[in-house]
């Protein structure tokens, strides 16, 4: 009886220590289900994670969840929110509908591929491509891809009117902290919209690398929710200015290692460099 038990003891150690060897993209993204938990963004965008998310209906009026085999269409209730709100201010400019790329896994956290933030549940990617008219199949919806517009440092043929007026509708909601664009993008917004007009959603605007075939939008923390970690304010202006031209550059193009600098390979997230709070969102 007592050689079981110690063999039951060391298999339970062994298996703690399986859990603490995996990164915590491993554990978060073999979660298929929120926590049952009350709605809380625990950390900061690119370190965190979600408790009590929810999930965006794949088909609405308004909007067409994409890449559905991801199980990346949960967020915090205020994003859900904002995404019922901004398809409604696009259909009235004529936009028939938004096809809305990865928002957050079921409990947040790191993914295994393709971003480093979205962990809070304040994050969304929004297609920019036009709305075709009809509901997808589950199938077009992995296949279909959206459309780049930019070419070089402008924006190509596929860029529209609608499209500056659907990223305005965006920018414009109180609740966004800042939208993510191809550097071409916010330099068209810059000098497509009239001097003499309302400019200061145009600060939100903000030039990062990709970003030629989504925007990318991030919700500011919603009040209240302590363990959320804002991003540093945005500087002030519009941002079509000297910051914007740096884009252009052929330093911002082509960045060279600094002398004697080797890249070092980005150490993965553990569960211990994540809030407290998100190993009990993994539990429950």
């Amino acid at each position: 009886m007592r050689r079981l038990l110690k063999m039951c003891i060391v298999l339970l150690a062994a298996s703690a220590a399986s859990a603490d060897a995996k990164t915590a993209k491993q554990l978060f993204s073999a979660k298929s289900t929120p926590s049952q938990l009350a709605p809380a963004s625990h950390g900061s965008y690119a370190k965190g994670c979600l408790a009590g998310a929810l999930e965006l209906p794949e088909t609405a009026p308004g909007w067409q969840a994409m890449r559905l085999s991801r199980n990346r269409n949960w967020g915090h209730p205020s994003t859900i929110r904002f995404i019922e709100r901004l398809s409604v201010k696009v259909q009235q400019i004529g936009w028939q509908g938004l096809y809305i790329g990865d928002i957050s896994q079921p409990r947040g956290g790191p993914m295994r591929s393709g971003h480093r933030s979205h962990q809070i549940g304040l994050d969304a990617d929004i297609w920019l491509k036009p709305p075709l008219g009809r509901t997808l199949s589950r199938s077009e919806r992995e296949r279909i891809s959206s459309d780049v517009v930019v070419s070089g440092d402008s924006v190509n043929s596929k860029w529209t009117a609608n499209h500056h007026q659907v990223l305005k509708a965006a920018a414009s909601d109180p609740a966004v902290a800042r939208i993510f664009v191809h550097a071409a993008i916010k330099q068209e917004l810059c000098w497509a919209e009239p001097s003499g007009s309302d400019r200061s959603w145009l600060r939100k605007i903000r030039p990062w690398y990709g970003h030629n075939a989504h925007f990318h939008v991030r919700l500011t923390c919603p009040i209240g929710e302590i363990g959320c970690v804002n991003q540093a304010p945005i500087p002030a202006g519009d941002g079509c200015d000297a910051t914007l031209a740096w884009w252009f550059s052929d330093e911002a193009k082509n960045p060279k290692p600094k002398p004697g600098q080797k890249k070092k390979p980005r150490r993965a997230i553990m569960m211990d460099d994540l809030p407290l709070a998100c190993a009990g969102v993994l539990k429950q």
